[in-house]
């Protein structure tokens, strides 16, 4: 479906989202693979407290379209072109019907699966067969959950978007992966007040990730005990999943 990558030394990636969470862990262990790394986050100090080596700093606000033109325009002159570009940055806050902010709702949005389409339209053009661009999704974009009123739909429409982008850019073969992780502890799952089932680590999700560009799948989910339980329960029919979901999650 995808091309697969298995060897990452030299390749020029651009992480976009990398001062904390998978970005973070993710950008790590691709220098430790020797990946040449340009990495993106609106606050330039918390890349260079990563300490990578050789790393690129291209700080930017991945919602605004002037700052990612400049940040392409610095990569592609420092590095000559770029091969992957994976879209990390993401915004959570649990929000229910009750307590209902549309403002802060539009900005979960913004960040979740605006912001990555006005990267996608910022560096289309510079996307060569065998690369392309990856996108973190979420499984609370396979269906509706509790708490995820603003996240969930930022989610799905993102995983839509990949769909799309996958099939007309694959007679090109470049190549366009969705990243599907379950709960990963970072700073915005913390906000959570439930167990979280199959809790892992970024470094976890980092090893995950870069699995699946080994296997040149279009989707990439992860941990595979909770993603594939969650794909099941995705197929039953509003009937079923309702009363299935309320039930579990005491929703």
């Amino acid at each position: 479906m995808n091309p697969k990558i298995t060897d990452w030394q030299g390749r020029r990636v651009w992480l976009v989202g990398a001062s904390s969470g998978i970005g973070a862990a993710l950008a790590e262990e691709l220098a430790r693979r020797g990946a040449r790394l340009a990495l993106s986050a609106r606050r330039a100090d918390k890349l260079e407290a990563l300490a990578i080596p050789g790393a690129l700093i291209l700080p930017c606000d991945a919602t605004d379209t002037a700052h990612l033109a400049a940040a392409r325009e610095r990569l592609l002159a420092t590095f000559g072109g770029v091969d992957l570009v994976i879209y990390l940055a993401g915004d959570y806050v649990p929000m229910r019907a009750g307590n209902f902010d549309l403002t802060r709702a539009e900005q979960v949005i913004t960040v979740n699966f605006l912001a990555a389409m006005r990267l996608t339209a910022s560096i289309l053009s510079d996307l060569k067969a065998g690369g392309g661009i990856a996108f973190v999704a979420s499984v609370a974009g396979y269906r509706g959950l509790p708490q995820a009123l603003a996240y969930g739909p930022g989610k799905a429409a993102l995983i839509h978007f990949a769909e799309v982008l996958h099939l007309d850019l694959l007679a090109q073969q470049i190549g366009v992966w969705v990243i599907n992780p379950g709960f990963v502890a970072t700073p915005l799952t913390a906000q959570n007040d439930f167990a979280m089932p199959a809790l892992m680590t970024p470094a976890a999700a980092a090893l995950a990730t870069l699995d699946g560009f080994r296997q040149g799948q279009f989707e990439i989910h992860y941990p595979r005990r909770f993603t594939w339980l969650m794909k099941f329960i995705a197929l039953l029919p509003y009937r079923w999943y309702f009363p299935l979901i309320r039930r579990t999650t005491g929703g």
